[in-house]
């Protein structure tokens, strides 16, 4: 009963039957919107979920999003079949999600979740939307305080914010979304912009999360983030990630907020910065602290492997392969915000090799490491030398520049700045005539300004004289250093040391102990500075 009348609403509704023509022409938001409210109802008189179905067609969905209700379950034919096309031809203001229930418009909260709800089988199609600047509202799925929430066999692509883009999830699932090209409209590094974004810390310490076999490809900025929202809230635990694949996004995985993120078993590959990624670049400038990366394939990235820093530890990153990384394969540094030392980080049985420079590098203070049975070899592979030219062999591309001249090693210029005329980008790869550049997503092409003219001059750096297997770079206090095997490739050397301590570094009250650094190209060790009062051995 509700306002002295009973609500006879079926638990299940055929879309088709209730107005909506998946005819790809009719603009189906009035009738979709006023079925979710009549299923939302029906649900709050009695308690019972409804199932919203729509068969194959294309939903067009234009003009304004839908404000979704607990209750309520979207259920397509599947990906493909199922299709919801977003526009806002006459409201270009309107961000038009398909879905959305927030804290700011809505009242969203711990006393008012969206409860018990799942969203499946089907296509977001965000392509259409269109907007003066960067809207962070303009996702596939923006809600925020679900619980019980089921989100699985979903395709979003081309949103202009954040495909799935849903924040304070408690007791929810998300298996098998593929985000592809979502963040559109984040070409200048906005907040969101990923392939699935998750805000934490709303419901209190523990939020409990589970993302499985999900696929996010070339979003604008992770392809899958966590971001603590209130800076005085807890970083929860509880959250769990796995078999997931981030490829060619600004960072593959982001950590910026959580305790304890399980992270195990993803692929994360060619993406524009770093692979897994720890850091203040979240809204509130706070990292992760107290995960664990577990038996993830870390490679190609153009930049980093692996990037921690602004945490207070602990994090372990265990059984990896980092490999072919631009830069290094495992980097510890903040970034301009630093919190102090970071204590308790584990690096432990992990693969690292042919990355562009160090295997690992710290340049920031760490209290308490450990770097145990890692197998670190032939990195420094960013050998090529410096190099110039300009005139008739120098062509440009949006993402290339090719001198017909060159003869430049392959790969040995990767993660490297070039600079043509005022402007730069990063070198992905290179071939013997080819530099192939990183383009960020959404920008039209991979230099930080105009595409240079033919025959401009241009001129690529020296690369380092030292790149390490284990690069010391900050204090290291009570660290750690054992079992690990650092060597090189004697028929192509690239790994001058096992291990270098530069002038910014020192090691003090630690152990080193039953390292096999046989096998570096220059010598097993080098120390710019003494190594400080650690036993070596």
């Amino acid at each position: 009963m509700t306002g002295g009348r009973t609500i006879d609403v079926p638990l299940t509704y055929d879309a088709h039957e209730r107005g909506l023509t998946g005819d790809g022409v009719t603009n189906d938001q009035p009738a979709f919107a006023r079925a979710v409210d009549e299923l939302g109802a029906g649900y709050a008189a009695d308690g019972r979920p409804r199932v919203l179905r729509c068969p194959p067609g294309v939903y067009s969905i234009r003009d304004a999003g839908t404000v979704w209700r607990s209750g309520v379950s979207l259920i397509g034919a599947g990906i493909g079949l199922t299709r919801f096309v977003l526009a806002n031809p006459g409201n270009r203001a309107d961000p038009t999600p398909l879905a959305f229930f927030t804290t700011l418009w809505h009242g969203a909260g711990r006393g008012n979740p969206i409860v018990d709800c799942t969203f499946a089988g089907f296509e977001i199609d965000g392509t259409g939307v269109e907007l003066s600047e960067y809207d962070v509202q303009a996702k596939g799925l923006g809600l925020q305080y679900v619980l019980r929430g089921r989100f699985r066999d979903l395709y979003i692509h081309g949103t202009a914010a954040t495909g799935l883009g849903c924040d304070f999830l408690q007791d929810c699932v998300i298996d098998g979304v593929i985000a592809i090209d979502c963040g559109r409209l984040d070409i200048h590094h906005e907040k969101g912009g990923a392939g699935i974004g998750v805000g934490i810390g709303g419901w209190g310490d523990v939020e409990r999360l589970t993302i499985t076999n999900c696929t996010t490809v070339g979003n604008g900025q992770s392809g899958i983030f966590f971001e603590l929202q209130d800076a005085a809230w807890d970083r929860p635990r509880g959250i769990h990630v796995s078999g997931c694949h981030a490829e060619g996004n600004r960072f593959g995985i982001s950590d910026w907020g959580a305790d304890g993120l399980l992270l195990s078993g993803c692929t994360l590959v060619g993406n524009a910065e770093a692979g897994f990624d720890v850091s203040g670049e979240g809204t509130v400038g706070v990292g992760g602290r107290g995960g664990i990366v577990s038996d993830c394939l870390i490679d190609g990235n153009t930049l980093d492997g692996v990037s921690i820093g602004n945490t207070p530890g602990p994090y372990t990153v265990r059984g990896n392969r980092i490999s072919g990384n631009g830069r290094h394969g495992y980097r510890e540094h903040n970034l301009s915000r630093s919190i102090g030392p970071a204590g308790g980080i584990v690096i432990d049985g992990n693969d690292i090799w042919a990355n562009g420079l160090d295997g690992i590098r710290f340049d920031c203070a760490l209290t308490d490491a450990v770097v145990t049975n890692n197998r670190i070899r032939h990195n420094g592979m960013q050998t090529a030398p410096a190099g110039a030219g300009s005139g008739a062999t120098v062509t440009y591309g949006p993402a290339s520049l090719t001198d017909t001249a060159a003869h430049w090693p392959v790969d040995g210029h990767r993660g490297k700045t070039v600079t043509a005329g005022s402007v730069t980008a990063f070198v992905a790869a290179n071939s013997a005539t080819t530099l192939v550049l990183a383009r960020p997503h959404g920008a039209r092409h991979g230099w930080h300004g105009p595409v240079p003219a033919a025959g401009t001059a241009y001129r690529l750096p020296d690369p380092p004289t030292v790149r390490a297997g284990i690069a010391v770079a900050a204090p290291l206090v009570r660290s750690t250093v054992s079992r690990n095997r650092i060597w090189d490739d004697p028929a192509h050397a690239t790994q001058t040391h096992g291990l270098w301590v530069t002038g910014a570094g020192t090691r003090s009250a630690g152990r080193m102990w039953d390292n096999d650094l046989t096998g570096n190209s220059v010598a097993p060790t080098r120390a710019d500075d003494p190594p400080g009062d650690g036993h070596h051995g």
